[in-house]
C-alpha cells in the first residue's frame, strides 16, 4: 500500500523526500501495540481534564454564582454553563483540526495537549478572582476552550498510535480515566468546603499534573511540513462538514452516539427530583435526596469503570464492535425501564448499576468503532472533534426533550420509557454501519 492510497493524503507523497518518514509516521495506520506507560499517560490526561472540568460544573461555579447574587444564582449559573457549552461545541473540532495540521518536532498532538492544559489551568486560576458575572462567563469559556483543546488532541492520539486490535482496551481505559476524573472532581469540590477559589487552584494543578507523563512519553510522530496541504480558509471551514452520503458509516456512527447520549442524559437529568417526588426517598428511607444522588452517582461510576475496561478487552478479543454496542444500548434501555416501573430506592440502586454497566461498555466499544470509520488519517483530530459534538449536543437537547415528558406527558414513567426508546434507536442504527463488524 502506497501513501497515495491513504484517504486524504497529499498527491503522490510516496515519491517525495518525506516518503521514508511517512511510511513509519503520522499518516500510516499503526500496527505496533502501544506500551503500558503510553496508555497510562493517556489515562492521566483524561483524568486531569475531567477533574478540572467537573468540579466547577458540579459545585464550584454554583458557589461562585451565589456570591454575585443569591437570588439570581440559578440564572447566573445557567448563563455561564450555557456559554461554556456553546464554546465546547466549537472548540473540540477546531482544536482537533489545528492539531491535524501541526508539524512541530514533538508531534501533532502533544503541543495541543500541553497548550490546552496551560490555557485551562491559567483560566481556572483567573476564574477565582473574576470580579463580575461577565468576566466569570468569559473566563469559564476559556477553561472550556483549553480543556476541549487538550481533549481533542489526546483523543486523536489514540487512532494515531493504537492499532485497531488494541483500541477497545485503550478506549476502555481512557473511559475509566474520564470517570475517575469526574469522581476526583467531586472529591475536590467536597474537600474545599465552600472555598471555590481554592477549589479552582486544585483543579488547575490536577489539569497540569495530568499531562506530565504524556508530555515526556508521548512518542508523538511528527508530520513532515512538506506533506501538509496549503492552508485555504474556505477548505478549512468546509472541512467540518463530513457528508453522510460520501461517508455513511461516519454518519451512522455520529447519529448512534447522539441518540445513546441523549437517552443517557434523559435518565440522569432529573435524578434529584425523581428521588424527591417519585421515590420519596426521605420519607420512605430517611435518606436526603442529595445523599441519594451521591450514592447513585458513585455506584454508577464504579460500574462504568469496571464495564469500560472489561468491555473494551472483550471487544478486542472478539475483533467485533457492533454486537457489543448493540448489547450495551439494550442494557442502557433496560436501566431506564427499571427506573420507570420500579420507582423505589431498591429500583433506583438497581437502575443505576445497570445503567453504569451498559454505558461503560458502550463508551469503550463505541470509541473503538468510531476510530474505524474516520474518513482520513490526515484529519483524525477534526473528524473525532465532529463526532464529539454528539457527546456535547445532548446536554442541550436532553432537557428540551425531557421537560414535556415530566410536566405534560405522564411524568417520570413516560420520561424513562422515552429515554429507553431513544437509546434503542441507537442500537438499531448501528446495524447500518457496514465497514466495521
Amino acid at each position: 500500500m502506497s501513501l497515495s492510497d491513504l484517504p486524504g493524503a497529499a498527491p503522490d507523497p510516496a515519491h517525495g523526500p518525506a516518503a521514508g518518514q511517512l511510511r513509519a509516521g503520522a499518516l500510516v495506520e499503526p500496527e505496533r501495540a502501544v506500551r503500558p506507560v503510553w496508555i497510562a499517560g493517556v489515562v492521566l490526561v483524561n483524568l486531569g481534564i475531567n477533574a478540572a472540568f467537573f468540579a466547577p460544573l458540579q459545585v464550584l461555579l454554583g458557589q461562585q454564582a451565589a456570591t454575585f447574587s443569591e437570588a439570581d444564582k440559578e440564572a447566573i449559573l445557567a448563563l455561564v454553563t450555557g456559554a461554556g457549552a456553546a464554546v465546547s461545541l466549537v472548540a473540540n473540532p477546531l482544536f482537533g483540526a489545528f492539531s491535524d495540521r501541526t508539524s512541530a518536532r514533538m508531534g501533532r498532538r502533544v503541543p495541543w495537549v500541553l497548550f490546552g492544559a496551560i490555557l485551562g489551568a491559567v483560566a481556572l486560576i483567573a476564574l477565582a478572582g473574576a470580579p463580575n458575572v461577565a468576566s466569570m462567563t468569559l473566563i469559564w469559556c476559556l477553561v472550556q476552550a483549553g480543556c476541549n483543546g487538550a481533549y481533542a488532541a489526546i483523543t486523536a492520539a489514540i487512532p494515531d498510535r493504537v492499532p485497531v486490535a488494541q483500541r477497545g482496551t485503550v478506549g476502555g481505559l481512557a473511559a475509566m480515566g474520564q470517570t475517575v476524573g469526574i469522581l476526583a472532581g467531586a472529591v475536590i469540590a467536597a474537600a474545599v468546603t465552600g472555598n471555590f477559589a481554592v477549589g479552582y487552584l486544585v483543579c488547575a494543578v490536577a489539569l497540569l499534573a495530568g499531562v506530565v507523563l504524556y508530555f515526556f512519553r508521548s512518542d508523538d510522530v511528527p508530520l513532515p511540513a512538506e506533506v501538509r496541504p496549503p492552508f485555504r480558509l474556505a477548505d478549512f471551514a468546509t472541512g467540518f462538514w463530513i457528508s453522510p452520503v460520501l461517508y455513511p458509516d461516519f454518519g451512522w456512527a455520529w447519529l448512534t452516539r447522539l441518540l445513546v447520549n441523549i437517552g443517557n442524559h434523559m435518565i440522569t437529568l432529573y435524578l434529584l427530583f425523581f428521588l424527591t417526588d417519585a421515590v420519596q426517598l426521605e420519607q420512605t428511607q430517611g435518606i436526603p435526596p442529595e445523599v441519594g444522588v451521591l450514592v447513585l452517582t458513585g455506584l454508577y461510576a464504579v460500574m462504568v469503570i469496571i464495564s469500560s475496561v472489561i468491555g473494551g478487552r472483550i471487544s478486542d478479543r472478539m475483533g467485533k464492535r457492533k454486537p457489543l454496542v448493540i448489547i450495551s444500548s439494550l442494557i442502557i434501555a433496560a436501566a431506564a425501564l427499571i427506573l420507570a416501573f420500579a420507582p423505589s430506592w431498591t429500583g433506583a440502586l438497581l437502575g443505576a448499576s445497570v445503567l453504569g454497566l451498559g454505558f461503560g461498555c458502550y463508551l469503550a466499544v463505541d470509541f473503538a468503532l468510531i476510530t474505524q470509520v474516520l474518513p482520513a488519517a490526515r484529519s483524525r483530530g477534526r473528524d473525532l472533534g465532529v463526532l464529539n459534538i454528539a457527546n456535547s449536543l445532548p446536554q442541550v437537547l436532553a432537557p428540551l426533550i425531557a421537560f414535556p415528558f415530566v410536566t405534560l406527558w405522564g411524568g417520570y414513567v413516560s420520561l424513562f420509557v422515552a429515554a429507553a426508546v431513544i437509546g434503542l434507536l441507537g442500537a438499531v442504527f448501528v446495524v447500518k454501519i457496514k465497514g466495521v463488524d
